[in-house]
């Protein structure tokens, strides 16, 4: 695996589990990852849902963003009732277990 470039933090405010697994299912491939997303990890913390995903270029993730996870959100039943609250950052150093 390459190692990543650019990070995205999306939190959504008063998201749950099952909007997530609802979103995810739409705007994710059944077989993994987005083109580009190298790591995805999310969970509950406090009232809101926070989705962590690490890509291989800001380029990747607007891409992803713009034509796939908002779209997809508005349109798929049952999960967020808006977009996420966006922070992202260029990642100066990445290491693994």
């Amino acid at each position: 695996m390459a190692d990543p470039a650019f990070g995205i933090v999306n939190r959504f405010p008063g998201g749950n589990e099952e909007q997530y697994r609802n979103g995810i299912a739409v705007v994710h491939p059944p077989e993994g990852l987005p083109e580009g997303q190298l790591i995805h990890a999310a969970g509950q913390s406090g009232d809101d849902w926070i989705v962590i995903a690490l890509w291989d270029s800001r380029e990747s993730w607007e891409r992803f963003r713009n034509e796939t996870l908002l779209p997809g959100l508005q349109s798929a039943e049952g999960t967020f009732t808006g977009p996420p609250e966006e922070s992202t950052f260029s990642i100066a150093n990445f290491k693994t277990g």
